[in-house]
Order: C-alpha cells, then structure tokens, then sequence
C-alpha cells in the first residue's frame, strides 16, 4: 500500500516537473531535474575513499573506517552510471576521492568516459601528489579540467595541514599541468583562520605570471573536522585583504550555475576566486549531483540524505528503474542547505567519504 502511495506521489511529482519543462521549453531530463526548475548536468563521482593525504579539515585524524572493497562502485558500475548521466543531460564529470590518482585504473576510466556521446567536460579534483606522474596519460586519455588542492605555500606547514609529506610533489603537479596547456589550473585553498589566511596574499600573487584560478574556499562543517565558526574566515573578510594590497581588483562574469566568485587583478595572467558555501550560500543555482564511491547518490553536499544506486544496479534494476529512483531523489532536494550553524550539528559523512 504504501510502495504504491509512493509511486502515485512520485509520478505526480515528475509529472509536475514534466509540465515545469514545457512551460520552460528546456530539451532537459524531467529526472534531472528538482521541483525548483534547477537542472542537474553536472555529476561528481568520487573513485575511492582512500587517501595518500589525511588533511584536517577533511578527515579525522584517526583516520576513517573504510568501506569493504565488495560495496565499493566496481569500474563497470561507475561507467554504467555515468552512461546513464549523461544520456539524460549530464555534460560534465568530475572525478574525486579520496584521493582519485590513486585509483589504478584511473587513465582507464578516463579514457571509458570519453567516449560518451554528450559528456564535454572531465575533470578531477586531485591533491597532486601523483599528478606530475600521471598526468601525460590522463591528457591523452580526455581529461579536460583540473583542481589541484593546496593549503599553503610554507612546506613545513603543509606537513601540519595534511598530516603528511609531499609540497614539492604537489608544485611539481600544478607546473606540469600548466606545462601541458590546462588553462586555468584551479588551485583550491581552504582558509582556515590561525591557519594560513596570511598567506591569502601570496596565493594571490602566484596568479600574476601564472594561468591560475586560485580559489579561497570557506571552512565547511564535516564530521570530524573539528568545524568551528571562528576558524571560518567568510568572503568578506577575504576579499577586504585582497583588495586592500590591489585596490584595483575587477569583477568577472561566471556562468550561472558557478559556486565561485571570481575577480582579476588587472595585468595578471590568472584570476582568484571566492567559494562562499557558509557567508553567501549558492544553491539557487545548484547544478550538481554526488555519487559515493559506495554508489550513493547525494542530492546536497551537505544534506544527509542519500540513496543506494549500487543496490538496486546489483539487484538488476532496469534503466528505467534506475531513472524514477534518481528521479525521486533529485524531486525531494531541498530549496538549500540548512546553514552553518545548522549543518555543523548535522550527522553528515567525513568529508573524505562524500567526495567533495
């Protein structure tokens, strides 16, 4: 009875959506898209939930228990549902972790995911350590875009910050990716107050003779990352420090659905960018969806409710299948996220285990 009231309620809910496209005239997925218009076309898959790194702000420094390798996506799950995707108006992917390089068949899944028919855009967040190395084979294999996650330019505090050894790697990564054209290289920087939020300056100047999208990403609340609200320095903050060293900072255009703001320094080869998440919440424009890399789909970063694509593709789900139950998740998404305050109380994954 109550299977069937659901059903009812999620036809009605994707007929409602439906009618919201043909009103909209937009050629898009009723299953990708929310009941508040917001279409989703981009989709982050995270590859595993291993790490070289163990970063503060995104895994306890206990670690994590690991997901046993049999409830992991395996590589024709992952690819089966990025066809999926992208058949219904997926066009970019972003492949994350963990750590992704350290995936082995990583070029591999690359190179599957270029070939489908409608996907523009591959990129992958990376904490560098591997990408010097891999990076040549990724290129050849379709990789478009690159994130590279780096704290701070003082080597002996990156040891403090990811618990681990590895600056010179990680630079080594950032100059051989603009070494081989990428253009920008995104750099993502988490300020943390006490931290490195003196060294927004430096990461700034980096920008002037280099094509970098240096961008400062405010502190977020995840499980086990010890989230405080005075450790958060907000946008505000940031861009008053910026602006007091370069008064002449400039503004630039981004595309709706982009969670940075984005400014130039006149004469500079790169730009810098702000990730408000916390001060000034995005999700109006939300175009993203997450797939765990136990084959969870995350409708919200920082929303806790998820729903097992991996069972229902082991239990044989058809395609069709498949598209109602992304279809009701994306339908119950939520208008935003619940605020810092709010979301710091939350039971929400590590963020090791989201996948960013």
């Amino acid at each position: 009875m109550w299977k069937s009231w659901k059903l009812h309620t999620d036809v009605r809910e994707l007929s409602r959506r439906r009618q919201f496209l043909r009103e909209h005239a937009a050629p898009f997925s009723a299953f990708l898209t929310d009941s508040f218009g917001r279409q989703h076309s981009y989709l982050r898959i995270s590859l595993t939930e291993k790490c070289n790194l163990r970063c503060q702000y995104c895994m306890p420094e206990e670690g994590v228990p690991l997901t046993p390798k049999a409830n992991l996506l395996t590589t024709e799950e992952i690819l089966t549902l990025a066809r999926l995707f992208v058949k219904e108006g997926v066009d970019k992917i972003r492949l994350t972790g963990g750590e992704p390089l350290i995936r082995p068949d990583v070029v591999d899944i690359v190179a599957q995911l270029q070939r489908l028919e409608g996907l523009r855009t591959i990129g992958v967040t990376t904490n560098g350590i591997n990408l010097a190395r891999l990076l040549p084979q990724l290129q050849k294999a379709g990789l478009s875009a690159i994130n590279i996650s780096l704290d701070t330019l003082v080597p002996a505090k990156f040891e403090f910050i990811v618990r681990r050894k590895g600056f010179h790697k990680v630079m080594e990564g950032i100059h051989k990716a603009i070494e081989l054209g990428y253009n920008p290289v995104k750099v993502n920087c988490v300020v943390m107050r006490g931290l490195n939020e003196d060294e927004l300056l430096d990461f700034a100047a980096l920008t002037e003779g280099l094509p970098l999208d240096v961008r400062f990403i405010e502190y977020m609340p995840f499980d086990g990352n010890k989230w405080n609200f005075k450790k958060m320095v907000s946008y505000k903050e940031m861009l008053d420090t910026v602006r007091q060293q370069w008064p002449e900072l400039e503004k630039v255009p981004e595309e709706e659905s982009s969670t940075a703001k984005a400014f130039k320094i006149p004469g500079f080869q790169g730009q810098i960018s702000f990730i408000t998440s916390m001060s000034e919440h995005f999700c109006g424009t939300c175009n993203r969806l997450r797939i765990t890399a136990d084959g969870n789909l995350k409708v919200c970063l920082f929303g806790n409710s998820e729903v097992s694509l991996r069972d229902h593709l082991r239990a044989g789900a058809s395609e069709q299948e498949l598209l109602r139950i992304i279809g009701a998740a994306v339908g119950r998404k939520k208008r935003q996220h619940a605020g810092m305050f709010s979301i710091s109380q939350m039971k929400n994954r590590p963020m090791i285990l989201i996948g960013g």
